[in-house]
This record gives structure tokens, C-alpha cells and sequence, in this order.
């Protein structure tokens, strides 16, 4: 059975954005079954964790033939044995495998940058002063990232495809800004990444639990609840 590992709890700002949905919306769309791990903050340093993910992050995935870390080496592993994420041809699975290292090169570290001001940094004088250089250069990037997309409703050969599963994900890490609106055709992508039945279970499933967790917190007397590090 393939396993994936998860966070029990994550603050409200991460929940939807760790990165394990990458994994699990690629297995949902393949068809595939699997059972998640789920660990706490206090598991990420022990030994027996960081044999399956040296920097102690999420996810680590097995599935009875190879064992993996960095989602997006694993989303494309699922993929290349996928019809539905990966076409036959080479042209397409070329294309495929070219946006989706897109995604994480070239778009995702303007915007993972950005989301490390606002969520941990935004009080900070450097930060205030290097905000507005990121936004602007993120901005650059979205509107280069518009124009490839142009009239398409997905990035490789106009067919979903594992590439959207990255892309879509690291466009949605920039929800807590209203950024993506001003480019109303990376908006519509965005939402229709989101309405596909597969996103909503993979998103339904990283977040159930959040929802216990938090719910056994509320129940539990004051002094008996534990707040994990962060």
C-alpha cells in the first residue's frame, strides 16, 4: 500500500498549502490508494523520521517499490505510470515534465519568498524595505506566466496534467494576497484546478486532521492542552 506522511496539525495560515496535498491530489487523480502517516512537530528530528526525510519536512512516500522525498520528484514518479497526469507521447511528456519544474523554479520561489515576509517576517524594517522588490518581481513572473497560458485551460499541451497539480498548488500559496486577481486568467486556472473533484479530496483529507485535532484541543481542560512548536 503506498503511505504518505502528513502533519497532525499545522497553524491556520499552512493549513491547504502543505506540501503533502501535492501527493495526495496526484494519487487521487491517478486513481490510486493510500494511507497517511501522520506525525507531529516532535517527530520531525528523530533519527527514525529523518531516514525517510533528511531535512524532517513532509512528505516521505513508499510505495512497496521505492521510497521517496520532495513532492515534486514524487508527483512526478505517480505520473510517469499515469495516463491521466502524464500523456504516451514524447513530445507531451516533455512538456509535462518542462512545466512542472516551471512551477517549482521559476514561479515557486518568488512566491514562496513573498509568503516568508507576510507569514513570519512582515514586522521586520528589512522586510518591509525587500516587500515591495518581491511583489513587483512576482508580479513580472505572473504576467510572463499569463501570457504563456494565454487562452489554454492547462499549461502542457492544453490537457490537466501533473504540471497543474504543481503550478495550481504554488498559485494558491499566494490566497492570503489579492495578487492573483489582477491576473484574471491565472485566477480562472486557479479555480478550476480547485473544482476538480480530486483537489477537493486531497484538500478534504489533508485538513480532516486538522479539524480533530483542533476539536480535541477545545474539549480538553486548559491546563491539559499541548500547543505544538511551530
Amino acid at each position: 500500500m503506498i503511505q504518505v506522511t502528513a502533519f497532525k496539525w499545522v497553524p491556520d495560515f499552512a493549513q491547504g498549502s502543505v506540501r503533502d496535498i501535492r501527493v495526495r491530489w496526484a494519487l487521487e487523480e491517478a486513481g490510486l490508494g493510500y494511507d497517511d502517516r501522520l506525525i507531529g512537530f516532535e517527530d520531525q528530528s528523530t533519527p527514525a523520521y529523518r531516514s525517510l526525510q533528511p531535512f524532517g519536512q513532509v512528505p516521505a512516500y513508499s510505495d512497496g517499490k521505492v521510497q521517496m522525498f520532495e513532492s515534486g520528484a514524487i508527483v512526478l514518479w505517480i505520473a510517469q505510470n499515469s495516463s491521466e497526469l502524464m500523456p504516451d507521447d514524447l513530445p507531451g511528456r516533455a512538456m509535462v515534465m518542462t512545466w512542472l519544474f516551471a512551477a517549482m523554479n521559476s514561479v515557486e520561489p518568488l512566491v514562496a519568498e513573498l509568503a516568508g515576509i507576510d507569514f513570519f517576517n512582515a514586522d521586520k524594517a528589512w522586510a518591509k524595505e525587500r516587500r515591495p522588490e518581491v511583489e513587483a518581481a512576482l508580479r513580472g513572473r505572473l504576467s510572463d506566466l499569463q501570457d504563456a497560458l494565454g487562452d489554454r485551460w492547462w499549461f502542457a499541451n492544453d490537457r490537466f496534467s501533473a504540471a497543474d497539480i504543481l503550478m495550481a498548488h504554488v498559485l494558491r500559496d499566494l490566497r492570503h494576497t489579492d495578487i492573483i486577481a489582477s491576473f484574471p486568467a491565472l485566477a480562472a486556472y486557479v479555480t478550476r484546478a480547485e473544482a476538480r473533484p480530486a483537489f477537493k479530496r486531497a484538500l478534504a483529507d489533508q485538513l480532516r486532521p486538522f479539524g480533530e485535532y483542533e476539536a480535541i484541543q477545545r474539549a480538553a481542560p486548559t491546563s491539559g492542552r499541548i500547543t505544538p512548536a511551530t
